[in-house]
Formats: C-alpha cells, structure tokens, sequence
C-alpha cells in the first residue's frame, strides 16, 4: 500500500487492501451506513485510486483497476477496469474502450440551427406578405373598376 499525500485519506474499519495498491489524497474507503459486518471495500492487486475518489460500501474492486480521481464507486469493479464519474462508471474493461469519445468537432451548433429556423420563418413571412399585398392590389383594382 502505497499512500500518496496522506491528507484526508479515510480507510474503513473493514476495508481490506491488497497488494501494490495506490491511494492519492482524499481518497474515501468508506460504507454507506446500510451494511452490518463487512461494510467496506475489498481492493485487490495493482489498483490506482485517484485523488478524492470515494469507494463506499461492502464493493470489489477487482485486481489492476484504476479509479479516477472524484469518482464515487458503489458497485462491483470487474478486473483490468478503469472507472470514472459520478456514480463511477466502467469505461474501460480489458483494454478496450467501452464508450466512444465524444465527437467534439461535430456537435450541432444550436446558434446556427436558430439562424436557419428564423431565416426560414423570414421566408415563409415575406411569401405570405407577398400575398397579401397582391390580394390587396387586385381588391383596389376591381374597387377602381367599378
């Protein structure tokens, strides 16, 4: 066990840590107050916590997992594992990426879509007044006619 910064790291009564295992500061082993006996975590080998994660219950961190720094994990972390957020999710699993990157270059441009939306409402109001105007022309035509 290796504790990075100690300050603030808070391990549980029960927790119960393996080998090689790496905690940053702030790190929470701690239970959600539900549980009677075992009520906190089991880390296994080679695990990276990150600083202000919370790891909270009677959970399994399984062997060469990384948890990313301010995650809460309350669930089950299969091995070969990196979880992130909150609640801690697993978005690696075996080297392979679970979700897609998110295509920061390709997202809609809300400003754009409003600019296309108000130029078609302009479009459809200058066909609409052109309409009238001419349903306006052609009464004053006949009116004069008379």
């Amino acid at each position: 066990l290796f504790i990075d910064h100690g300050h603030g790291v808070v391990i549980g009564e029960t927790a119960i840590i393996g080998n090689n295992v790496t905690l940053y500061q702030g790190v929470t082993l701690g239970g959600t107050g539900k549980e009677q006996g075992k009520r906190h975590p089991t880390l296994g080998d080679n695990i990276m916590v990150g600083a202000g994660a919370k790891i909270l219950g009677s959970v399994t961190i399984g062997d060469n997992c990384k948890i990313g720094a301010g995650s809460v994990v309350l669930k089950d972390v299969p091995a070969n594992s990196t979880v992130v957020g909150v609640p801690g999710r697993v978005v690696i699993q075996d080297s392979v990426r679970l979700f897609d990157d998110l295509d920061q270059i390709h997202l809609p441009d809300p400003v754009m879509q409003d600019i296309e939306n108000l130029k078609q409402e302009n479009a459809r109001l200058k066909k609409r007044l052109a309409h009238l105007e001419n349903s306006v022309n052609e009464s004053r035509s006949s009116y004069d006619d008379n």
